[in-house]
């Protein structure tokens, strides 16, 4: 005969699957209104970047691009000094 604390393992497995798809439910149901939201928000950083660019990087709130510009790897040179 099987050893029946086997159904118990069996039975929290199936609650933690549950409360894993309730969490995902409710993820779902917070963006539900904008199924587009990670794209957007990667579209609102490439338009920021694509302003700072511009603006040579010294606008407001371009600074968060200063270390990662002026190197071989990203191509993007500019002088910084104000």
């Amino acid at each position: 005969m099987k050893e029946p604390r086997n159904h118990a393992k069996v039975g929290y497995s199936m609650i933690v699957v549950s409360a894993s798809l309730v969490a995902i439910a409710l993820i779902a149901l917070a963006i539900g209104d904008d199924v587009l939201y990670a794209d957007n928000m990667q579209r609102a950083d490439t338009a920021h970047f694509n302003e700072c660019k511009a603006a040579d990087f010294k606008a407001e709130g371009c600074e968060k691009y200063w270390d990662r510009i002026n190197n071989r790897i990203s191509g993007i040179y500019v002088d910084l000094g104000n």
